[in-house]
């Protein structure tokens, strides 16, 4: 008895760490602890915190913060920090560590003045990117969703007075629609994309949104379900029709089947005559 409880008293935690193939995403941390504390240390990345479960009290540049439920915490590079519980059964973080692509250097002041953002819309697109960085073959989602969300940050840290207007580019997004159709199959980065139509690729993302009422990923999904509910309704296999419209296996086929279809690749395939 005595040993289960010492056992039972005993920091626990449980954590996942990858490096995902977007560039700006140095990190994702997902991690949950109980009792236990950091030191005072630095990072050479921004992170980009959200608590699940719990909170955490931390120190930046020495005044005390707190992660509130609703709030998104942004912690500089190279400034000192620590954390640690704020309730008794520690806390569940989800951690993004960005380059300074995604934030550079000049907002570092700002951030240390004000990391904790109680922005739901915020809160609400952190969840979706880390949803899109833990799935294989949405690369291109997260990439689209991660610009989006560093322009937020910015427009939060940056004065009120020097946010950009946005403006409408049918033609830049006529041009991106035509490079995702020819490209269906072997698909495209978003900064691959940027690259190849000289633009900024939060611009790409906004001008194919504002022109078509879609992201780009969305519309790239959209057309390689079509071409898979064309390739299964020739009486080929979900494996085979999955390598085929684009996706990177079947699981990922199933998923955004199911989706936009409303059942899954294999029964879709023997409902035809």
């Amino acid at each position: 008895m005595a040993a289960a409880q010492k056992r039972a008293a005993q920091p626990t935690a449980d954590v996942s760490a990858w490096r995902p193939r977007v560039r700006g995403v140095v990190e994702v941390f997902h991690a949950h602890f109980t009792e236990y504390a950091y030191p005072m240390h630095v990072h050479e990345a921004w992170t980009l915190l959200i608590v699940d479960d719990g909170a955490v009290r931390y120190e930046l540049d020495r005044h005390e913060h707190g992660t509130p439920h609703d709030t998104v915490s942004l912690l500089p590079p190279h400034v000192p920090h620590n954390g640690s519980p704020a309730t008794p059964d520690g806390f569940r973080k989800r951690v993004l560590y960005l380059d300074a692509s995604v934030l550079g250097e000049e907002l570092i002041g700002p951030a240390v003045d004000g990391p904790d953002l109680r922005d739901p819309l915020l809160r609400q697109r952190v969840g979706q990117l880390h949803a899109a960085l833990a799935r294989p073959g949405d690369e291109l989602e997260a990439g689209s969703r991660l610009v989006l969300l560093g322009e937020r940050l910015r427009d939060h840290l940056r004065p009120r007075n020097t946010a950009r207007p946005r403006r409408r580019d049918p033609v830049l997004a006529r041009r991106l629609r035509d490079l995702l159709d020819g490209r269906l199959v072997d698909g495209v980065s978003l900064d691959e994309a940027a690259g190849l139509l000289q633009a900024h690729p939060a611009h790409l993302v906004r001008a194919f949104s504002g022109a078509y009422g879609i992201a780009p990923h969305q519309y790239l999904t959209a057309r390689r379900v079509d071409r898979a509910r064309r390739l299964l309704l020739d009486g080929r296999p979900a494996g085979e029709v999955a390598v085929a419209a684009g996706f990177y296996d079947q699981a990922h086929l199933t998923r955004h089947f199911r989706k936009l279809v409303g059942v899954t690749p294999g029964r879709y395939g023997l409902s035809a005559p």
